[in-house]
């Protein structure tokens, strides 16, 4: 009997036909957004917008549509309203996490992150929550705060570890200025912000960029890129998932970082990059006052080494000692240490200080001026034996002392080695015509 089936074809027709109708029209103030335009009319917007997402088969959205239609009204030309089709567009209420219908986010300051409408759902409520909203916005400017990806936003706090600050935001327009046509190196993060693997990573990342700016001084730089907003850039290197991270190093094809990512992971990667591209450390001669401060101040350790008078190893024998040292700094260039050189009893104070008489020339020491603690080889000094020493350090094990006086001891000034062997000075001619040597040796006798 086909009546007995026209109740059920008449529910089966309103939910087919509630399932295709848009809540919304073109003659309507409320701006209908999809995956196509949500980017352009919304992210890219410097206007404020409140967002409902819905579904057509859903009671409260359908009591919402007249006051949400009247608020828009009311508020056009001052903030924004829209709606999305969450049932239709599931990955664009996936982003920002809609879980129930109605569900109306405000999209202000920071767009990529939205907050929650907490207020009424009356047109009165949604143009008192839409103005306090604004009010806020304004504030936010005027304080000189401003919108943009998640890590511009969170500059603010700076909390994780690490200032955000640090985390160079890149964008379509400053990439290949930024990165492209740097010599610096570049580890650069492509994210989404609704993405939770990489709400993770903000803060190790933002960890990671503090720490690798102060020890590379800027050499290694880390970058973030909004994937969502700056499409021309990340289409241009294949993004397809989230985070993904590339190494940029000038003139070469970027890199996929395979890495860990915890804050540790990330800060070994870059110091690996730096100690590629980097050159050897110099080895400084200890002349003057300011040479040890400044080689020393600037380094986390400063490696002095001791060594024996030119007229002890000649020329030859001094450029194995330094050529030692040199192999131990090339080695250890990541840790951006100090190396400097003096020759015995030019600097009698430091070497004092540092207790290195007792154990004769060539000596070294380790030293911290920021703690005024120092480390003492007790090995050979030879490639093997200085590698051990420092080694030991590098992971925080050795003996170390305070310096004698508790502050840095005096240095002198003194001329630089030309690189030749060491000359005995000249004695002295003595003219011998007027001693009469018979009456010395007479006397000598008597």
């Amino acid at each position: 009997n086909l009546t007995a089936f026209l109740p059920l074809m008449e529910l089966l027709g309103c939910s087919l036909v509630l399932s295709v109708q848009a809540f919304y029209s073109a003659s309507d103030d409320v701006v209908e957004l999809n995956p196509s335009n949500f980017n352009r009319e919304v992210i890219q917007s410097d206007s404020l917008w409140l967002i409902e997402f819905y579904a057509p088969w859903c009671g409260h959205c359908q009591n919402l549509t007249p006051d949400w239609k009247k608020a828009a009204t009311a508020l056009k030309g001052i903030v924004k309203i829209g709606a999305v089709d969450a049932d239709q567009h599931k990955s664009l209420g996936g982003q920002y996490g809609v879980r129930g219908f109605p569900t109306i986010k405000i999209f202000g300051a920071n767009k990529n992150k939205p907050e929650e409408y907490q207020g009424g759902r009356s047109s009165q409520a949604i143009v008192d929550g839409a103005m306090n909203a604004l009010r806020s916005l304004v504030k936010e400017r005027l304080s000189g705060k401003s919108g943009g990806s998640g890590y511009s936003k969170q500059q603010q706090s700076g909390g994780g570890g690490g200032s955000k600050n640090d985390v160079v935001e890149l964008t379509d327009d400053n990439f290949n200025k930024m990165v492209l046509e740097s010599d610096d190196v570049w580890l650069v993060e492509f994210f989404a912000p609704w993405c939770g693997h990489c709400k993770n990573l903000e803060p190790e990342w933002a960890a990671a960029a503090s720490a690798v700016k102060e020890q590379t001084k800027g050499k290694v730089r880390l970058g973030a890129v909004d994937a969502t907003v700056h499409q021309v850039v990340s289409g241009r290197y294949g993004i397809r998932g989230f985070p993904t991270i590339k190494i940029f190093r000038k003139g070469e094809e970027p890199e996929d970082y395979q890495g860990g990512r915890s804050r540790g992971d990330i800060i070994e990667r870059a110091l690996d990059l730096y100690s590629d591209n980097a050159a050897p450390p110099e080895l400084v001669e200890i002349l003057s006052e300011d040479i040890m401060k400044k080689t020393c101040e600037d380094s986390q350790l400063c490696i002095i080494a001791v060594l024996p008078h030119i007229l002890d190893t000649g020329a030859s024998g001094r450029n194995d000692y330094l050529d030692v040292m040199m192999k131990n700094a090339e080695k250890y260039k990541k840790k951006m240490w100090g190396w400097l050189w003096t020759e015995a009893g030019a600097q009698m104070e430091l070497e004092a200080s540092l207790g290195i008489g007792g154990f004769g020339y060539p000596a070294m020491a380790a030293i911290n001026t920021r703690k005024m603690k120092f480390a003492l080889l007790r090995g050979s000094f030879s490639e093997k034996g200085i590698n051990e020493f420092l080694r030991e350090l590098s992971v925080g094990r050795g003996s170390t002392a305070t310096f004698g006086g508790g502050s840095m001891p005096k240095i002198h000034t003194v001329e630089a080695w030309d690189g030749k062997d060491g000359q005995l000075p000249e004695e002295e001619d003595y003219d011998l015509s007027d001693v009469d040597l018979d009456d010395d040796l007479e006397k000598d006798e008597l």
